[in-house]
């Protein structure tokens, strides 16, 4: 937890409501969301029980599996859930562009991407692990499937993986995107409750949001937002319905018993689809963050790549090979990098987090030459000089070449540090001409800042070694054996 956040918790405590910690939503939020609200049956890994799904608030979808227990009817269940979901997902492949890649290849690239939310990192799990559980089945030999249930679990595996990718909008929990909008005056952990972190956030009239979250907090006041219901509901009204399921002797008690159980489901997921609208609502009432189109626009790069490999039919592996794990993890820290870097240059709140912790920095221009000049070879090229007083706690190391805030295109190399007072050579982004363009060089008296990081994370990923210089133990060729001399004398 930052220093910023840290205060901003305590403020909350004392105003009685959550605190905002950006200014700006740095989150995608499509037009055409798919809320989906699962529910398992406890003491089972991957046993569905229910699913509430929809794209708009009035019009939401209750899907239930009466026995979760019954192989046949869990099966039932995912394809009424792949007949919603994969429509869903068509129709975001519908309208594309062709585009051309660095090796003068055309490809179609899809103009939009699916969006699903959940309540919480829970749900995101969930929705993956039962994807992993259906995508090997088979659609020929003995006890098919239809071909839409394996083809659900791997988009729902995909989607479970894209939503560990940092910044990516294609697989969202409500809980963890809140938090990173607002403070609470809860623990993290206590984060994790939808309706205790909505009630900081945004309180009944006439209530702290102390008293909101302890109320969110009684599950017979506020059902679980899943994917685990409620051990009271589970014991007390639950089990009997299912047990009744059970028991009835024609089809004409099951409906009813299906009736029951479909109520008493409906009745413990509702009020989560009302917080689930309510924290979006918050959300598209805050300005959109410049950096986050181009993140979603990598989401619908990686959305129209996993498109094309669906015809060749070869489900995703159940564990990545040495070499693939590597690579994916160095994608997410680069993204991850990425990500904090853009937050922070489009948030003046997220950047002060960085000017506390000191790898970026805020002053006043006390001194400036914008037209400075010095020889490059044969030419000379533009290096204006400045001097910024500042009372950030950042400690400048001479030499070291820092971003503008203003202009990140720009960069300012220290020249030296001289009390609270630190000398720069700024170049790039200024023009080609030796009189720097209007706006591009600070003026006296004016505010700039300089950081450690740039918008666009690290310039070049890390090198890989490739297949032939991998060793074995990581998915490289094995080594040749040469039988020598001892080798003989051991036979």
């Amino acid at each position: 937890m930052s220093v910023l956040t840290a205060l901003a918790r305590m403020e909350a405590m004392r105003a009685g409501r959550a605190q905002p910690i950006a200014d700006l939503c740095h989150t995608h939020l499509s037009d055409r969301p798919l809320v989906m609200i699962p529910l398992k049956l406890a003491g089972e890994a991957a046993a569905p029980l229910a699913i509430m799904i929809g794209s708009t608030p009035a019009t939401p979808r209750l899907l239930i599996v009466p026995q979760p227990r019954d192989r046949v009817l869990r099966l039932r269940f995912i394809a009424d859930l792949a007949d919603i979901l994969l429509p869903y997902i068509t129709g975001h492949t519908l309208e594309t562009e062709e585009r051309t890649n660095k090796a003068g290849e055309t490809y179609l690239r899809c103009l939009d991407a699916p969006q699903l939310w959940v309540p919480n990192t829970g749900g995101i799990e969930f929705l993956g692990l039962l994807g992993r559980s259906v995508r090997f089945h088979r659609t020929d030999g003995d006890n098919p499937v239809p071909a839409s249930i394996p083809l659900l679990g791997r988009w729902l595996t995909w989607f479970r993986d894209r939503a560990e990718h940092p910044g990516s909008s294609v697989a969202l929990p409500m809980t963890s995107v809140l938090s990173a909008h607002w403070a609470s005056g809860q623990s993290p952990l206590e984060d994790a409750n939808l309706a205790a972190l909505l009630g900081w956030i945004a309180p009944p009239p006439g209530r702290t949001g102390q008293e909101a979250a302890a109320r969110a907090e009684d599950p017979l006041s506020v059902p679980p937002a899943g994917p685990v219901t409620d051990p009271g509901f589970d014991n007390e009204e639950l089990a009997p319905l299912i047990a009744s399921y059970d028991e009835a002797i024609d089809e004409s008690a099951r409906s009813v018993a299906v009736q029951r159980i479909e109520r008493a489901l409906h009745k413990q997921i509702e009020p989560t689809w009302q917080l689930m609208w309510q924290g979006m609502s918050l959300l598209r009432a805050l300005p959109s963050a410049p950096h986050t189109e181009g993140r979603w626009s990598d989401d619908i790069a990686a959305f129209s790549y996993f498109l094309d490999t669906i015809p060749e039919g070869t489900p995703q592996p159940r564990r990545d090979s040495a070499v693939s794990a590597a690579r994916r993890l160095l994608d997410r820290e680069r993204a991850l990098e990425r990500y904090d870097a853009e937050r922070a240059f489009d948030d003046p709140r997220v950047m002060l987090e960085h000017r506390l912790a000191g790898t970026a920095f805020t002053g006043t221009v006390v001194d400036v030459k914008p037209t400075r000049t010095e020889a490059k070879g044969s030419r000379k090229v533009l290096r204006p000089h400045l001097r910024v007083r500042t009372s950030d706690p950042f400690t400048a190391v001479p030499g070291e070449k820092l971003c503008n805030i203003n202009h990140p295109k720009q960069s300012g190399t220290v020249l030296e540090v001289d009390g609270d007072t630190i000398a720069l050579e700024l170049s790039g982004g200024m023009g080609r001409k030796l009189v720097p363009d209007p706006g591009t060089v600070p003026e006296l008296d004016t505010g700039i800042g300089f950081a450690r990081f740039t918008p666009g994370g690290s310039s070049r990923p890390p090198k890989l070694p490739t297949r032939e210089e991998t060793p074995w133990t990581h998915g490289g060729p094995p080594p040749e054996w040469v039988p020598t001399a001892d080798t003989f004398e051991e036979l």
